[in-house]
């Protein structure tokens, strides 16, 4: 089933689970003598509010996340960890300090405990059937990924035969695609899998064949083979994994991952939870509002100041790429003379550069010039921090020339990063492989804790007038 569908009745079901348990729990209540309510729609409006909460909770923790070929059992961890969270939450909320904290808790208090244990067994068992029942489809062939092997010999056709095995994975493998050149009149195939052509024509072969996982299987590979198929498929909406053996080639970027018994190894996963990624999208939003909001008169003041201190527009917008190599357009107050690239062409800032007027010597050692970028931030296309975004002329340049430039492409672009605080102007070549490593040391580190610290010292740069 597609992702949205499959969306659609996880939260149908849940929806079920959770009034279930709270009509279930009122019931039980009432049977024992306790208040509740007895009206029918005042029941239904409250357990709407309910499941609303839940709701929110469980998208907070990812438990709405694609679910593809993963262990039932990581999922239900995942649910008890969630509802222990918002019985929690919901403990707190009903909370009376004097009541509750001056003598020992009612019954009555300690019936969200019996709430817990009813709305743990029933989303769970449901959430089970549902999973039992889309598993049962992937067997049969139903929502199955397209996927290509990458490799062409008894390593890759043995892959296959355990694949075939077993059907209950997901992977409805359509081909290969080999290692080295073979002559077109070559008809090459295993188990009716044809072999369609070699790692050059990977991104091609992917866009024809709508592929939707990549597993490799190459046999005596070299690092650069892995990393050149990784950097030609950036952009695409493909997955990447390895077979365990070259699991040395991507050590500290690869998540393992085992269902029933058969291990694969996730290429550079997403290894932020999914909480922090909703709390980091939730700061990006409200720093980004109070920063405009607050600030406004300084921003009004420095269109002004621009205006008149030379020709041109007020605001500079320059195309730039982003996550997963999609380009948008990013505002900046003008800093440097009107079209100051129109007879050099694309061309890095200097610390002396010569066309940078009067007021952008102001602005730029506070990086006030980059406060444009906040609209970015809300609509989505950046966050506060991460990668520096950079112009399509230099990602072009950059990810044949450097190993693993495109991996920056990974994550969301931001106003500031871990580069950005701790390397130079890129002068050279040799000054974006060493920004690079920081990026790199960001994404394997990625953190809420990791961008606070990024976020301070971002402050003092600005308030040292240390910026670029």
């Amino acid at each position: 089933m597609s992702k949205k569908i499959e969306k659609v009745l996880l939260i149908l079901t849940d929806f079920l689970a959770i009034n279930m348990t709270f009509f279930v729990w009122s019931w039980v209540r009432k049977e024992l003598g306790f208040f509740t309510e007895t009206n029918l729609l005042t029941l239904f409006y409250f357990s709407g509010i309910v499941f609303l909460f839940w709701f929110l909770i469980f998208t907070f923790f990812g438990l709405y996340r694609s679910w593809y070929a993963q262990s039932r059992v990581d999922e239900i961890i995942n649910i008890f960890k969630s509802i222990s969270i918002g019985v929690f939450i919901i403990f707190l909320i009903t909370l009376d300090l004097e009541r509750d904290l001056s003598r020992p808790p009612t019954l009555s208090r300690m019936f969200l405990v019996n709430y817990w244990l009813i709305l743990f067994v029933v989303v769970t068992t449901a959430r089970l059937i549902f999973r039992t029942f889309q598993r049962a489809l992937l067997s049969a062939g139903f929502g199955a990924r397209r996927t290509v092997i990458i490799g062409w010999g008894k390593g890759s056709q043995k892959l296959l035969d355990d694949l075939l095995k077993l059907p209950a994975l997901g992977y409805n493998v359509i081909g290969f695609i080999g290692e080295k050149n073979f002559k077109q009149h070559e008809l090459l195939s295993y188990k009716n899998r044809p072999l369609f052509g070699n790692i050059n024509d990977i991104e091609r072969i992917i866009k024809e064949e709508n592929a939707q996982e990549l597993i490799f299987a190459l046999e005596g590979s070299s690092r650069r083979k892995v990393m050149d198929v990784v950097v030609q498929c950036n952009g695409l909406q493909v997955n990447f994994k390895i077979v365990p053996d070259l699991y040395d080639i991507v050590i500290g970027q690869a998540r393992t991952n085992q269902i029933y018994g058969f291990p694969l190894i996730d290429i550079m996963p997403q290894f932020i939870p999914e909480w922090e990624r909703k709390i980091k999208r939730l700061m990006d939003i409200v720093i980004s509002t109070v920063i405009l909001i607050v600030f406004s008169p300084l921003w009004l003041l420095i269109a002004l100041a621009i205006k008149i201190d030379s020709k041109g527009t007020v605001l500079y917008k320059q195309k730039r790429v982003g996550k997963d190599a999609k380009e948008f357009t990013i505002h900046k107050f003008r800093s440097m003379i009107h079209e100051a690239e129109s007879m050099t062409g694309p061309r890095w800032a200097e610390r002396e550069d010569a066309r940078i007027t009067r007021i952008g010597r102001l602005i730029r050692p506070a990086r006030l010039d980059e406060a444009p970028q906040f609209l970015n931030v809300l609509k989505g296309e950046m966050s506060l921090i991460g990668p520096r975004p950079e112009r399509p002329y230099f990602v072009e340049k950059f990810k044949h020339q450097i190993p693993f430039y495109s991996c920056r492409l990974k994550v969301q672009p931001g106003i500031t990063g871990w580069a950005q605080i701790k390397g130079a102007y890129d002068t050279s070549l040799e000054n974006v492989k060493t920004k690079l490593q920081y990026d790199l040391f960001y994404l394997e580190n990625m953190s809420l804790r990791m961008d606070l610290k990024i976020l301070l010292n971002t402050i003092y740069v600005m308030l040292m007038g240390k910026g670029q």
